[in-house]
């Protein structure tokens, strides 16, 4: 079985990429029947284990999986809640990307859809000379954008979106994170927006609450 990747990207840090990741996950297996795994690519600020893993379960509402307990789900956690670069070196390590590939590339042949949560933002430094877009575009993965309704989120938007046209990284779907409400009109005029302006990406909207529920429509630009 050779599974599906998805690279689930975020316009800024703390933008829901973590909420969207479980979310889309619950959905692929409830209301889909895949099979279908969540992987992190590095977690910082973490005493242990991956904080972001725990909470996908949660919204998945299964256990730690034994590719959780293994560390396959996230090869790197480090301990200063920074960008990995500076993370590693505090922590005295080194990030070596070849062991996050092939880690994922050992989920995609037990699972049909692996989620990779990537870390912040697209141009965030996973080491001195490498950037996260640099290690979406050299993998070739499909982009889920993760991005949401508070102000200024357009512009990180609009940037991130034209940074993934000059890298030629295809984004598959954004995912339009609503929780937690600011500001109704504005959520509204930047969903309103976004459509207008890429007609051709599709947009899947988020539940107002950890508790909802994603329709087969709504993930259909996975399947």
């Amino acid at each position: 079985m050779e599974g599906k990747i998805f690279f689930v990207a975020g316009i800024d840090t703390n933008v829901g990429k973590t909420v969207a990741t479980g979310l889309l996950a619950r959905a692929l297996a409830e209301v889909a029947g895949r099979k279908v795994i969540t992987q992190k690519m590095i977690q910082t600020g973490c005493p242990g284990g991956s904080e972001d893993i725990e909470a996908h379960r949660r919204l998945q509402g299964i256990p730690l999986q034994e590719e959780d307990l293994s560390g396959l789900t996230c090869p790197y956690v480090f301990t200063y809640p920074c960008s990995p670069h500076m993370a590693a070196e505090r922590d005295g390590r080194e990030v070596d990307l070849r062991v996050i590939t092939e880690a994922t590339e050992r989920l995609r042949k037990r699972y049909e859809y692996v989620l990779l949560e990537g870390v912040g933002g697209l141009m965030v430094p996973i080491e001195e000379t490498s950037l996260v877009i640099d290690y979406v575009r050299e993998r070739g993965y499909p982009l889920l954008l993760v991005t949401s309704a508070k102000l200024g989120s357009l512009n990180h938007t609009l940037l991130s979106l034209y940074a993934c046209e000059r890298y030629g990284i295809p984004v598959r779907a954004l995912i339009y994170n609503r929780y937690p409400i600011e500001d109704e009109a504005i959520e509204a005029n930047s969903l309103a927006y976004l459509r207008a302006r890429y007609p051709s990406i599709p947009i899947i909207v988020l539940p107002h609450s950890e508790e909802g529920r994603l329709s087969l429509e709504d993930i259909a630009p996975l399947l």
